[in-house]
């Protein structure tokens, strides 16, 4: 029987108050994020990992001082292997903390897998994100010897799985929705600055194909909605509309909210912190009348079960980066698509 590696590629978090610090260092650090040559990228690293850091620290302290995505993707992976059965395993590769690519690839080779597959948590594919991420897996895999055939799935975002999964959050929040209360949904993704779309990056347009899925699920009766962006830091200009602002835009109309993340599938800081504490606050101070804010999807059977079937559905096809169909999703123009330049 044939050992299938699959290999969860996620961002990470810091596991502990001191973590915090290097974490930031590594995530500036990474050329996807600041395009400079070393030792100008690291040195600049350094310095705004050292500004942010206390404010930072007071974010993960809300949660316990430590984020709760490493332990999300192990029940994700754990449950992932029940849907595939005895010959696959999953693996864990964090980005920018541990158990990184290095750690996964070892245990990879000493697992003795026969194929292997990455599959990044990310559904909507970014240049700054999951092309980071499968790079760093490039490196760490050659370093470890690893020969075994490989390919990886670049994005998935309109899964069916996926979709449905949020779909069915949003359906549950309405169902208790006042009946005479007007309701906007806004489904909210991590930001990105608008230079790097303009470079050619497909998130902004992937992550609009899962607010579609969305709304297919959700059928005639979806309310009112918008696709919204938060998590934005530094002076650059970002995807827009914020989140931030149409919560307060909600509140001078006299809407309730119903908020719901459609680019993360782990509960982590910019869910159990931004989401839940910082927009709720703001919510109630800008006079939203209602707000809630839906589960990620975690390790939900119907999501997991979508990705056991991309699993095999890419398996199946052709080595290299590229969707689960073989074929490209994304329109022509988008020259950082994991698929390259053309159509």
């Amino acid at each position: 029987m044939s050992r299938v590696a699959v290999v969860l590629l996620n961002l990470g978090g810091p596991d502990a108050r001191a973590a915090v610090r290097p974490f930031l260092t590594s995530l500036f650090a990474d050329p996807a994020i600041i395009a400079l040559p070393n030792p100008l990228r690291w040195l600049l690293a350094r310095l705004i990992a050292a500004r942010r850091a206390t404010a930072a620290e007071a974010i993960y302290a809300r949660i316990g001082d430590a984020s709760p995505l490493l332990a999300n993707t192990e029940a994700q992976a754990r449950a992932l292997e029940r849907a595939l059965g005895p010959e696959h395993r999953c693996f864990i590769a964090m980005r920018h903390w541990h158990p990184r690519s290095e750690a996964a690839a070892r245990a990879v080779r000493e697992w003795g897998a026969d194929e292997v597959l990455l599959l990044p948590l990310y559904p909507q594919f970014s240049s700054t994100t999951t092309a980071s991420s499968i790079a760093a897996w490039q490196r760490a895999a050659r370093a470890a010897g690893i020969t075994a055939p490989t390919r990886a799935l670049c994005c998935y975002p309109a899964l069916d799985g996926f979709a449905a999964a949020i779909a069915e959050r949003i359906a549950a929040a309405r169902a208790a929705w006042p009946a005479t209360l007007p309701l906007r949904l806004l489904l909210s993704a991590h930001g990105l600055p608008k230079r790097v779309v303009a470079r050619g990056d497909p998130y902004q347009w992937q992550v609009e194909r899962t607010a579609l899925a969305i709304a297919a699920r959700l059928g005639r009766d979806a309310p009112e909605t918008v696709v919204c962006y938060q998590s934005r830091v530094g002076p650059l200009a970002w995807l827009e509309p914020a989140t931030d602002a149409e919560i307060r835009r909600a509140g001078a109309e006299g809407r309730g909210v119903i908020i719901a993340p459609i680019a993360f599938v782990s509960e982590h800081s910019e869910t159990l912190v931004e989401l839940d504490m910082e927009y709720r606050h703001l919510a109630e101070r800008s006079g939203v009348p209602r707000y809630v804010r839906v589960p990620t999807v975690g390790d939900d059977a119907v999501f997991i079960a979508g990705l056991a079937a991309l699993v095999r559905e890419r398996r199946a096809g052709p080595a290299g980066v590229m969707p689960a169909g073989g074929r490209r999703i994304c329109p022509a123009g988008f020259a950082l698509c994991a698929c390259g330049r053309g159509a």
